[in-house]
């Protein structure tokens, strides 16, 4: 059989990849979700008809989300994860010791129950007894909680449907609040190549709230241009100012992150400094 996905983007391009068999399609409230048996790259799953991830890549885009603000912050004891119902996210979270309690808000349980059945090695944090995972609305639940995490991560789809307030200014002020005082935020901020006007209004929205923003960047193959952008938000330090570096070694089963890419990521070709000066 010559079977095919494609992703289509914005720009008359795409992304497409063999497939042998679709393990799962349906619908919940929220979006429709696919779960397709490739021919190179394992199982993927679909979002919409987005490509959310990979078993062969997955790595790259849940490490570069979660450890650059966990190795910034000098005392992430409490972390707060909204979306991410595969998983990912969440088991690189609680790969930091020092990590007492990773709170982690999905809107959509389909996500997580298929995620569990499809990709156990990525949902292994779902076992974890550290990991309060709460289905709702995590627009609501930042608003609801203030004063409460040490570091925030925002690992959400594309800003349509029920990601879209997530892009926000207001949305970004109550992550604000809802950090501690010396809180830090990261959050997918979408392909520096493509998406030129969402990345200018979203850091926009980030300036308005929190003091330092920077941009870091990660190779992830199976999201458009395979150079993606991450949005860092500080209310007090700098990722030059007390990473906790010598942690990144204590830290199992990397493949991507390193001491190293801590500091580089943040080196940005010019005309994505151009985007968010």
């Amino acid at each position: 059989m010559n079977l095919w996905f494609t992703e289509l983007y914005e720009n008359d391009s795409g992304f497409a990849v063999k497939i042998k068999e679709t393990l799962f399609s349906g619908k919940s409230e929220y979006q429709k979700l696919d779960i397709l048996q490739t021919e190179q790259l394992g199982k993927m799953m679909v979002l919409d008809g987005l490509v959310m991830l990979t078993e062969a890549n997955e790595f790259s885009y849940h490490e570069m989300i979660a450890h650059v603000p966990l190795i910034a912050h000098p005392n992430p004891e409490r972390v707060l994860v909204i979306g991410g119902g595969d998983g990912g996210t969440a088991r690189e979270v609680l790969k930091h010791e020092i990590v007492k309690e990773c709170v982690m808000v999905e809107i959509d349980e389909l996500v997580v129950e298929k995620s569990k059945e499809f990709f156990p090695e990525i949902a292994s944090a779902f076992d974890n007894p550290k990991l309060n995972l709460i289905i709702d609305d995590g627009f609501k639940y930042i608003e609801d909680n203030k004063n409460a995490f040490d570091v925030i991560i925002i690992d959400s789809t594309d800003p349509i449907g029920p990601a879209e307030p997530l892009f926000s200014s207001r949305f970004y002020k109550n992550v604000n609040e809802c950090l501690k005082t010396d809180g830090i935020m990261s959050a997918q901020s979408e392909s520096p190549y493509l998406y030129k006007k969402i990345i200018k209004l979203m850091y926009a929205n980030i300036k308005s709230a929190f003091p330092i923003v920077k941009m870091y960047t990660g190779f992830v193959p199976f999201y458009p241009t395979g150079m993606w952008s991450f949005a860092f938000g500080s209310k007090k330090y700098t990722y030059q100012e007390k990473p906790r570096i010598e942690d990144i070694d204590k830290l199992e089963n990397l493949n991507y992150f390193n001491r190293k890419i801590y500091y580089s990521a943040f080196d940005l070709p010019n005309f994505a400094k151009d985007l968010v000066k």
